[in-house]
């Protein structure tokens, strides 16, 4: 799956959420989202999909106008376009705005409801934990603790090697 386009991988389910900017700068929020549903095969929602990560005052608004918080939504959204069974979403929250964290986290959290997984890679680990069942410690990309995310911030491999 790695090697095929992004169009293959989102009709096969997958999901994905950068960590650098990927708006199309020249389309306005609208055309970002039926562009996006284009691509995954999957019939435009606009409206829904704006209105689930609170752009829906923003629709004709060019994408290179919105704040950093509002074009994050946006990635969630042209994401969910493809309507995830797995979605990998790399530092969501990161130059997030508190709104836009709480309404990014309330879209994930409904996602995993809904009975797709949701892998967060992220430093800001408070956000990233309150969405969490189980969390993950990587050091020098290797698994080295797997815990329930509970107990995450208390472990002390976490304490010593990430939070200090």
């Amino acid at each position: 799956m790695t090697r095929d386009p992004l169009w293959r991988r989102a009709r096969r389910g997958l999901g994905y959420v950068p960590q650098t900017p990927s708006v199309l700068f020249d389309l306005d929020v609208a055309q970002n989202l039926r562009t996006f549903a284009e691509v995954s095969g999957k019939p435009p929602r606009v409206e829904e999909w704006a209105r689930r990560v609170g752009l829906t005052d923003q629709l004709r608004v060019p994408a290179q106008r919105l704040s950093g918080g509002e074009r994050r939504r946006l990635e969630l959204a042209r994401a969910l376009t493809a309507e995830p069974r797995v979605l990998l979403c790399d530092e969501p929250f990161s130059g997030v705005d508190p709104k836009s964290a709480e309404l990014l986290a309330a879209c994930l959290r409904d996602l995993a409801a809904s009975g797709a997984a949701v892998l967060i890679s992220d430093h800001r680990v408070r956000e990233a934990l309150e969405l969490c069942q189980r969390a993950l410690l990587l050091i020098d990309g290797r698994v080295e603790l797997e815990v329930p995310a509970s107990d995450f911030a208390h472990h002390p491999l976490v304490r010593e090697r990430y939070l200090g």
